[in-house]
């Protein structure tokens, strides 16, 4: 036993003497990275297909295959690195935070290569010039400039440079999509009246769309380059070496030829040189919080409005259902039994897409905020409907047939006996959901809706202090809930009049 205990802590002490003489260990373990891809044969590379053309994307004709001039181009690089390629999907406004996790080796997905992003990554050589492009509808003026975007709805898409410029000149009325697909949705159904993105999504969504338009020629130009964790220098290095050779020898001329992304500005990858960056302070947005909290809490306002009136539509429409299901003749009972069924049986996130997106294809346009909030109240009512039905069977039958007895319509009893007992019962299960609908409401961001989270992942984005910003942001989420279940404990207290 006591050689056991000396010989651990010989272990131990030789441990921490590696750790304080050896060097940095992040730079021991990089040097061994690129050699680690070699060895187990395969090149991780985090990029986002979902509505992700022309860079990657499932093809149209194989949609179990994917496709993009970013796919091909990861295969060229990894077979100039010895080993194959494998994609792992990863949300776009999340890849940066997902490699520093070590969910994947790199990122190469339209990666701009911009100081915020070399603030916390590393980034290889240029591999592709980009510029922004403004895409209009077929029948609308053209907007050629961006000055000429101030004081229009306009669509970008979450965290990309097109964002970050209109923020900087201001005066626009900003729509922030997850996704390339949804903002040109938008914009052919008149809910936007612009979109800024970069030129090659605009060439593979727009050029051939009838009902869309190029508006002046693209401007502010920019690389795309590929994203390592800092430590990983030697892999760096590789990959800036394959980039030259894939330029040098014309493969990379030939795989966006073949996405028809290739153009004269393509030649400026030859004079490339890499701008040097000045690391700047992090950020504690704890010690600054008179900077960031009112932002918070201006999302949060937005999430208060969408919860309470989601609750009231699910209160109201959950309680029509429940009659229909109780006392209605037998095609409502089925049709309420139905609604309750395929809603709580299908994601809210469909249903939020099909009342967004899906209602202009038949006429009906909502407005996000609208959208939102009937999404939200439509999918809680089948829950509410369950809550009364179990409050009004718990009820005993005795007090029905009493109340008959009594001379009392069937709508008489319901609205005199039943109700009131059955809807002090649901008090608990009714504010629960309420309360779980405050955080459902973060789902409503993917339809352009800023509430609380939403803020929260773009000042994170933008600052990188994920805790601070969660502290702030999880402790406004509590003093939001908080109150609501002490007010459902008081109305409790009130309705009940059996003190005993």
């Amino acid at each position: 036993m006591k050689n056991a205990w000396r010989l651990s802590r010989v272990v131990f002490c030789s441990s921490i003497s590696l750790l304080l003489f050896a060097g940095d260990p992040l730079t021991v373990l990089s040097a061994d990275h690129l050699q680690t891809i070699q060895s187990k044969g395969l090149l991780l590379w985090g990029a986002d297909a979902e509505g992700g053309a022309p860079y990657v994307f499932p093809d149209p004709k194989k949609p179990e295959v994917l496709t993009g001039f970013e796919h091909d181009l990861a295969d060229a690089l990894a077979a100039k690195l010895g080993v194959k390629a494998a994609m792992v999907q990863n949300e776009w406004d999340q890849l940066i935070p997902g490699l520093e996790r070590g969910n994947f080796d790199i990122i190469l997905n339209g990666l701009e290569i911009t100081p915020e992003h070399q603030q916390h990554i590393a980034m290889s050589r240029a591999y592709y010039v980009y510029g922004q492009q403004i895409v209009v509808r077929a029948d609308a003026p053209d907007l050629p400039r961006l000055e000429d975007l101030k004081g229009k709805t306009v669509g970008v898409l979450s965290y990309s440079v097109a964002q970050r410029l209109l923020e900087k000149m201001g005066g626009v009325d900003l729509r922030i999509y997850p996704g390339n697909v949804e903002s040109f949705m938008d914009l052919k159904t008149g809910r936007i009246q612009a979109v800024l993105l970069d030129l090659p999504i605009a060439i593979y969504y727009a050029k051939a769309d009838p009902a869309l338009k190029f508006s002046g020629e693209p401007f502010a130009f920019g690389y795309y380059g590929i994203g390592v964790r800092k430590e990983d220098v030697t892999l760096l290095a590789a990959l800036n070496k394959a980039i030259e050779d894939l330029l040098h020898n014309g493969t990379l001329e030939r795989i966006y030829r073949k996405y028809d992304i290739w153009d004269e500005r393509q030649a400026r990858l030859q004079d490339y040189q890499a701008e040097t960056v000045t690391q700047r302070k992090s950020i504690s947005t704890l010690r600054e919080w008179p900077k960031y909290l009112p932002l918070l809490l201006r999302g949060a306002v937005m999430t208060i409005w969408l919860s309470v009136l989601g609750m009231a539509v699910a209160v109201v429409v959950g309680l029509f259902i429940v009659l229909m299901r109780l006392y209605g003749i037998a095609p409502l009972r089925w049709l309420a039994k139905a609604y309750v069924e395929v809603i709580r049986g299908t994601p809210l996130l469909i249903q939020l897409f099909l009342i967004y997106y899906g209602l202009p294809q038949i006429g009906i346009r909502l407005n996000a905020f609208l959208a939102g909030m009937l999404g939200l109240g439509l999918n809680y009512a089948a829950s509410e409907s369950e809550n009364y039905r179990a409050g009004i069977q718990s009820i005993p039958r005795g007090q029905t047939e009493a109340s008959q007895a009594l001379g009392m319509t069937r709508w008489q009893c319901l609205q005199h006996v039943i109700l009131p007992q059955a809807l002090r019962l649901v008090i608990p299960p009714v504010t629960n959901d309420f309360i779980a609908m405050f955080k459902d409401s973060s789902i409503v961001s993917v339809i352009t809706m800023v509430e609380l989270t939403k803020v929260y992942g773009m000042l994170a984005m933008a600052t990188y202090d994920y805790i601070g910003l969660g502290l702030m942001t999880a402790g406004i989420y509590f003093a939001l809930s908080y109150p609501a279940s002490i007010f459902a404990n008081w109305l409790e207290k009130r309705l009940n009049h059996d003190h005993r």
